[in-house]
């Protein structure tokens, strides 16, 4: 059976995160259904990364099978036309039945975006955190290098989390400035449930002067959560691309812009 690989966008406002659910809307629940009235048979999909409510996407990648033959523009069209505006398709195309948009993967990126500024944002409310003191960035991006590689991340796992191991490898923590924003940039193979919002909980604190910025490597290694910093608000949080194996051939997503949000 042909198997097709799709990008998604989407805003996660309203949802009550990708993976299907017995209570709220979600979008995976939304997708599928789409494509469903496209092949006209039922699709089941599977995606990269499984976002919490709250949380976008600019990059998300999924997969399914169907026996129905269709080009990719009228997927695409097919797709969209069958989507609300908060959900978007950005691309579809073949792949070889191997493929799969979440055990292929071998890292994810992630974007947060922290609004640091006086005033609260009446368009960014649902789009990032807010954060009205000033946050010394330098002191931040000092303490990124201290959980880089491959470690136990227990200290930022969520309560909820059923991952198997808390070992990740932290590839990419970098964090710069975007006009009002802190841009905070995560790649890791895998991350754990809250890990991304939970690192950058931590680094707010060390950004508001609360802890110098040694103070993140010490409660990695402590692996306790009770030691680090608040939960991030899901808002803030884009899953922005899934790294792939070059054979598969998907699409390098554009580089992520807080201005074009």
């Amino acid at each position: 059976m042909p198997r097709l690989a799709i990008g998604i966008e989407y805003d996660g406002t309203r949802f009550c995160g990708w993976q299907r659910q017995d209570r709220g809307a979600s979008i995976q629940t939304a997708v599928e259904e789409a494509f469903s009235r496209v092949a006209d048979e039922p699709v089941k999909i599977g995606a990269a990364g499984r976002t919490d409510a709250g949380v976008h996407a600019t990059g998300q990648v999924a997969h399914f099978d169907t026996r129905a033959r269709r080009d990719s523009r009228s997927w695409l069209l097919g797709a969209n036309s069958n989507l609300a505006p908060d959900v978007s398709v950005s691309w579809v195309q073949d792949v070889p039945a191997e493929f799969n948009a979440r055990y292929s993967a071998v890292a994810r990126t992630y974007h947060y975006l922290i609004l640091n500024r006086p005033v609260r944002s009446a368009l960014n409310r649902d789009r990032a955190w807010w954060i009205h003191g000033d946050l010394d960035l330098a002191a931040m991006q000092a303490a990124a290098p201290l959980v880089l590689g491959e470690h136990d991340f227990s200290a930022f796992r969520g309560a909820q989390c059923q991952a198997r191991t808390p070992i990740r490898d932290l590839q990419r923590l970098e964090l710069r400035r975007s006009g009002r924003f802190i841009v905070v940039e995560c790649r890791a193979n895998a991350f754990l449930h809250h890990m991304v919002r939970n690192i950058v909980g931590s680094l707010v604190h060390i950004g508001r002067g609360e802890a110098p910025p040694e103070w993140l490597g010490s409660v990695l290694q402590g692996r306790d959560r009770r030691a680090a910093g608040i939960t991030a608000v899901a808002s803030g949080l884009y899953l922005t691309r899934g790294h792939y194996p070059a054979e598969f051939g998907i699409p390098v997503p554009e580089q992520f812009r807080p201005d074009d949000l």
